[in-house]
């Protein structure tokens, strides 16, 4: 009888615990390639054009292992905006890092933000949740995270750059996020364009028109301070 290698784990391949880490290893990336397939899919075709069949096929995977893993279309959607639109908060703080201003920082986040459809994409999540409460909960978690995340990416530019804000980074990010929402979900009901929706963010945010077409530049004092200072924000 050969005599199984010193080297060789007693449990080897058959080991219960390197089977269950191998299972959720494969869960985790199955689960993250139906939401990079169904993504795009929503995007363009929304909730009620996109089958659960042509999602999976985007995988090769079966129609059976979406229920599994998400139970039904409309969770799958509501998640799949959720990360999106954390993705998109990610892009707006890489975007913004190398501000020298508040204003340049603001400038940057808007310009990112409506650059992309993820917003609008997030807000039909939140119609969905109105008649969904079960989903609720993640949209949830996500807004709070991505408040949580914008107050801190921006607290630690203040304390990089040695800004003055008027405002707790907690508070700007959560005007930030309600700016955003607001005028990217009615400028996409109006048909405006990334450029007009960048511009009307800047003006609620602050900004005040210098010349026709362009983007003018955040006011960064208040009227006590209206002294020309450029490291505080408004």
């Amino acid at each position: 009888m050969a005599k199984r290698p010193v080297h060789e784990p007693l449990e080897a391949a058959g080991d219960p615990k390197h089977f269950a880490r191998a299972t959720r290893s494969a869960g985790r990336k199955m689960r993250s390639l139906l939401l990079d397939a169904a993504s795009p899919l929503f995007r363009e075709r929304g909730l009620s054009g996109t089958a659960i069949t042509d999602i999976a096929a985007a995988v090769d995977a079966f129609p059976s292992q979406i229920t599994y893993y998400f139970r039904t279309k409309e969770a799958l959607f509501v998640e799949c905006a959720c990360r999106e639109l954390l993705y998109l908060a990610r892009a707006t703080e890489q975007a913004a890092l190398t501000a020298h201003t508040p204003r340049d920082y603001t400038r940057a986040l808007a310009e990112t933000v409506t650059a992309s459809d993820s917003v609008a994409f997030f807000a039909e999540a939140l119609a969905l949740t109105r008649r969904r409460q079960d989903l609720a909960p993640l949209v949830e978690r996500t807004i709070e995270r991505l408040h949580s995340e914008g107050a801190r990416a921006y607290a630690g530019q203040v304390a990089r750059r040695g800004w003055r804000s008027l405002r707790a980074p907690d508070e700007s990010s959560r005007r930030f996020w309600a700016v955003a929402i607001g005028i990217i979900l009615e400028g996409y009901a109006m048909g405006r364009s990334p450029e007009a929706l960048c511009v009307e963010m800047l003006r609620v945010l602050g900004e005040q028109a210098k010349t026709a077409g362009d983007i003018a530049r955040l006011r960064l004092v208040d009227e006590r301070g209206a002294s020309g200072n450029s490291n505080e924000e408004g």
